[in-house]
């Protein structure tokens, strides 16, 4: 039987990424910037602006909302590369061995496009997916099951065969109802065993 191929998520499984990374610079108080990242800068409010291309119309509006906090909310587009803290070494050198051995990898990513194109420049293997679909670009984001289906327009290949990599099970829910196969991956997993597990590896 043929093994299935390898779609990546970036955020928490080949790249760090939390806000924290940033604001932990920013604010002397630990209890005001969880304040802050419980409100102004939630993960709710994140997620409402992973499918466009620039920050600054929404995060103007939420300082309006969040006068206590405009200026911190500015960082986030000013210094938004600063919420990344490195690749997950473990996961990408998975990547590269699947690419080495002449196997397409796919990513599908809740990323804002302008910010996708800065992290390029920092992180060149963005380059190396043989088919990627970025919510900011598409104006679509994950668990939308359209975003899916463009990938599989782009990849050309069934939802039955490929795993899916994510870190949000909301996300693994909705690649499971449209046919993919799911893994939810935490810190600590070794993800190589998951994916040998499930005919991937």
């Amino acid at each position: 039987m043929a093994k299935k191929d390898v779609v990546f998520d970036l955020g928490n499984v080949l790249l760090r990424w939390d806000p924290r990374n940033l604001y932990r610079k920013v604010f002397a108080d630990e209890a005001r910037m969880e304040r802050f990242l419980a409100t102004a800068c939630s993960m709710a409010w994140i997620h409402s602006i992973d499918g466009i291309n620039d920050f600054a119309e929404p995060i103007a509006a939420r300082a309006l909302e969040f006068p206590e906090f405009a200026a911190e909310l500015a960082l986030f587009d000013s210094r938004w590369t600063e919420t990344l803290d490195g690749v997950i070494e473990e996961n990408l050198a998975l990547m590269r061995a699947l690419k080495a051995k002449g196997r397409p990898v796919y990513c599908i990513t809740n990323y804002p496009a302008q910010k996708f194109d800065l992290s390029r420049a920092l992180h060149p293997f963005l380059d190396d997916f043989d088919a990627i679909v970025v919510s900011g670009r598409e104006r679509i984001t994950k668990p939308d099951e359209r975003i899916y289906q463009l990938l599989f327009e782009r990849a050309g290949r069934a939802p039955e065969e490929l795993v899916f990599v994510d870190d949000v099970a909301r996300n693994i829910a909705a690649a499971e109802r449209l046919g993919m196969i799911g893994v939810l991956y935490a810190p600590g997993m070794d993800l190589a065993a998951e994916l040998r597990a499930k005919g991937a590896l």
